[in-house]
């Protein structure tokens, strides 16, 4: 399932359902069929969201330097995409908001 997120001030970002639960998660909120991120929340959602993808880059440095090999003696190893690539969009908007004392609304 996608979800929207709508703000005045910043165009729509759709995402994945299992994306949009996380990313509600981090800023401290819950992803029901319907939600807002009062504006007044903004600079704690921001801070939030900002110190996971610092984490975040954090721990795929460290294992980045690890080396690892297949079975075969190939390497094998496939970096995902990281919270920082994933999560940009919905930053992107959570800074337009706040700048704007927009309010960010989601539904189904």
């Amino acid at each position: 399932m996608l979800i929207t997120f709508k703000c005045r001030a910043a165009p729509d970002v759709v995402m994945l359902e299992n994306l949009a639960q996380y990313l509600v998660g981090i800023v401290g909120k819950r992803l029901g069929e319907r939600g807002v991120i009062m504006h007044d929340e903004l600079g704690e959602a921001i801070t939030k969201l900002e110190s996971a993808i610092s984490s975040d880059k954090q721990e795929r440095a460290e294992h980045d330097g690890h080396f690892h090999e297949g079975e075969d003696g190939h390497d094998h190893h496939e970096i995902p995409i990281g919270l920082a690539q994933r999560a940009f969009p919905f930053l992107d908007m959570l800074r337009a908001a706040q700048k704007d004392g927009a309010d960010i609304m989601w539904g189904v």
